[in-house]
Parts: C-alpha cells; sequence; structure tokens
C-alpha cells in the first residue's frame, strides 16, 4: 500500500455556486395575493349581496338604485368639485352657509382623472374608486388581522369589516373605502417596520378625510415611544436618531397631505383658521360631545336605552382591544378615530360610518368566531359555525342598507 493511500485526504469544498436570488417583486405580490383571495372573495361576496339586495328592493318599490350609489348626498359634492373644481357654496334656509371647501380633493381628483380617459361618468368612476379601494382594504384588513392573529382571524376580520351595519356605504361614491384602504395599509407598514412606506400612505390620506389625523397620531405616538424606549437602554440620543431615521422620515412625511389641504384653504380663503371656519359651518365642530348627549336626551327612552347599549357595547370593544395587547399603532388610530366620531357636533346619523374605518375594533370578535368549532370532525364542519354567523350578518347588513338607500335620510 503506498503513501498516498495512508495519508489523510483533505475534504475538497464544493465549488460555489451562484448566490440564493431574492424572490422578485411580482412573484411575491402573486403569493400575497393567492394568501389573501379568500379574504377578498368573502369581501366580494357579502357586498354583492348588498347590491342585490339593493337592487333587487328597488325594482320593488320603483325607485333608481344607481342614483342611490352615485346621486345623492356627499358623492353629488365630490362629483361636482370633480367636474367644476372648488368654489361651490350653497346657503340652507337657516342662513348657514356649505361650502364645497369642507371636502378633501383625492376623490374627486381620481374622479377626474377616470372620466378624461374612459368612457365612465363621473358617477361611474366615483364607484369604481370606491369598490376597487374596497378591496384594496379588505385586504389591508386581512394583512393586518393576519399579522397579529393568523391567517383565519384574517379572512373573519375582512369578512366583518364588510357587513359592517353601514357596510352599504363602501357600495357607494364616498370615501369610507379610499381611507380605509390608505389606512389599513399604512398601519401594516408600521407593523413591518416599513416607515416610510407609511408616511407616504398618510400623505395620501390626509388628502383624503380629515380623520387622517388619527393615522398621523398613531405614527407619532408610536415614533415617540418608541424613541424613548431606545434612549432608556442605554443609546445615545445621536445614536438613535440615527438608527430611527426611516421611523423620522415617515413620521414628518405623515402629516402633510393634510396640512396641505388646510393650507390650500387657508390660502383661499384669506385666513389661517378658514379651513375650520368652513366645518363649523357645516356643523362639524368639536364640541366634547355634548351634541351626542343632547340627542340622546331627546329620543324617547326605548331608543336612547338602545343608543345607551349600543355605546357600552362600543366602549366594550375599545376595552377589548386594549386588554388583548394590541400594537400602540393600531390602539391610537381606533381611540382617535372613534373619539373624533363621538365628540363632533355633526348629524348623529353619520357617526357610524365614520367610525366604519376603525377596522381594529373588529379584531377581537374576528379572533373569537374564527376560534370557533364544531363537535363534527371534517373540516367543514369546523367552519359552519362561523359561516353561518356571516352569513346572517351580511343578510342583516344588506337589508339594513336597502332601507337605508332608499330611505329619505343621509347615511
Amino acid at each position: 500500500m503506498s503513501d498516498n493511500q495512508l495519508r489523510p485526504r483533505t475534504p475538497v469544498a464544493p465549488a460555489p455556486g451562484p448566490a440564493p436570488r431574492r424572490p422578485a417583486p411580482g412573484p411575491r405580490a402573486v403569493a400575497a395575493f393567492r394568501a389573501a383571495a379568500p379574504a377578498l372573495a368573502v369581501y366580494a361576496a357579502v357586498r354583492a349581496l348588498g347590491l342585490l339586495t339593493l337592487w333587487a328592493t328597488a325594482e320593488v318599490v320603483g325607485k333608481d338604485p344607481w342614483a342611490r350609489l352615485t346621486g345623492r348626498w356627499d358623492s353629488v359634492w365630490y362629483q361636482r368639485i370633480a367636474e367644476n373644481g372648488y368654489g361651490y357654496t350653497t346657503t340652507l334656509p337657516d342662513g348657514s352657509l356649505h361650502s364645497d371647501l369642507a371636502f378633501f380633493p383625492l376623490l374627486p381628483a381620481l374622479e377626474r382623472g377616470i372620466f378624461e380617459v374612459t368612457p365612465l361618468t363621473l358617477g361611474g368612476a366615483g364607484l369604481l374608486v370606491a369598490w376597487t379601494s374596497g378591496l384594496l382594504a379588505a385586504w389591508g384588513v386581512f394583512a393586518v388581522g393576519t399579522q397579529l392573529r393568523g391567517r383565519r382571524t384574517g379572512v373573519v376580520l375582512a369578512a366583518l369589516w364588510g357587513v359592517y351595519p353601514t357596510a352599504f356605504v363602501q357600495s357607494m361614491a364616498y370615501t369610507e373605502t379610499l381611507f380605509t384602504a390608505l389606512a389599513a395599509w399604512a398601519l401594516y407598514a408600521v407593523l413591518r417596520g416599513r416607515w416610510i412606506v407609511a408616511g407616504a400612505l398618510c400623505v395620501l390620506a390626509g388628502l383624503t378625510r380629515p380623520s387622517a389625523a388619527a393615522l398621523v397620531a398613531a405614527l407619532a405616538i408610536t415614533a415617540a415611544v418608541t424613541l424613548v424606549r431606545d434612549h432608556r437602554t442605554g443609546g445615545g440620543l445621536r445614536t438613535v436618531l440615527r438608527r430611527r431615521a426611516r421611523m423620522l422620515t415617515g413620521v414628518v412625511l405623515a402629516p402633510l397631505g393634510w396640512l396641505a389641504y388646510v393650507v390650500f384653504v387657508a390660502l383661499r380663503e384669506g385666513g389661517p383658521f378658514a379651513y375650520f371656519d368652513v366645518q363649523a359651518q357645516w356643523g362639524n365642530n368639536i364640541d366634547g360631545g355634548r351634541a351626542l348627549a343632547s340627542f340622546i336626551a331627546g329620543l324617547p327612552w326605548p331608543a336612547a336605552l338602545g343608543l345607551c347599549g349600543a355605546l357600552g357595547l362600543l366602549g366594550w370593544l375599545v376595552v377589548l382591544c386594549v386588554r388583548q395587547r394590541q400594537p400602540l399603532p393600531l390602539l391610537v388610530y381606533t381611540i382617535a378615530i372613534v373619539v373624533i366620531s363621538l365628540i363632533g357636533a355633526g348629524y348623529f346619523g353619520s357617526r357610524p360610518r365614520l367610525m366604519m374605518p376603525a377596522f381594529p375594533l373588529l379584531l377581537p370578535p374576528a379572533a373569537a368566531l374564527a376560534r370557533l368549532r364544531t363537535t363534527g370532525r371534517h373540516p367543514a364542519a369546523a367552519r359552519a359555525v362561523p359561516a353561518a354567523v356571516l352569513t346572517v350578518l351580511a343578510c342583516a347588513s344588506a337589508g339594513y342598507g336597502a332601507w337605508t338607500l332608499l330611505g329619505a335620510g343621509p347615511p
């Protein structure tokens, strides 16, 4: 036997192969869409049920369902801005003025853009924005629910948002779906640490609704708490600020959309507080809840008790969100939306829809519903109870939506 045969051999390292590639953005987006497909399908189904119920009921009573979705209340104001720009003011019989400057510009800008490049009317363009935004909002709601409680809860959360009592507004040429889509994805970006994306989405939300202030507060308070925590763990101020530069950039970006429109109104009207004066003319000033208390006091006692019960349920949901330790940005956003909706002096009937973007309120019932199981072992049986509950809620929401839209009062 030769010396070469006795000598131990040095293991030969394998030839280096190509570095593993990160998945391209396209395949990643496709995978995300496939994961969200059940939530989007359920959401689309419950909204389609609402539309079919509206159409069938309108046929019976002899009214135009399309006009109910595109030609009443706030949708008319948005379309007028899309067609003519700002500058319209109407005087009510009591002498008060209502200016179109109360409405933020993103929705009418999108309506105008779609109108220019498609055969759709402005009303049809508004519905296209609202329905597309509804799907994007359901996707964002699903993403947040999945991030916090798992995919099953995410699907149920998107479905519950679609059967919210005033969810019929999601089918109208209104801003609720557009704002909720921007808010949900901004909050998801914060949860994933993508602060600049979150700040950019806040800019767009600030051009959509005044309630974007709640989203700005969520980012700012979360960032402040994060900076204080980092500083306490031993990091110097300079080090902390350098490490959190992207977070600070997102926070600085966040209020720019809202501020830009407030400044636009101030310059147009010649006063620094002109935007708030416009809102006060519409009766949307902040009164600390006095209007709500007066409204309850003026109701017959059965209705007053029912409304107090609904407010108690709302408070209980807020407490559950806190007790279940939802992430700080979700808690700040949700509580701010609820408070803003309740302390204004405006028309009471619109307050439930003003709270609709506060989708984290539905996370506790969504998680509880997702945990429900039947005694059967078959996988289909395990989904029977949640599906039955969602079906009942969808039918109730569809019926209430048709009754409200075909009635006389605004949502």
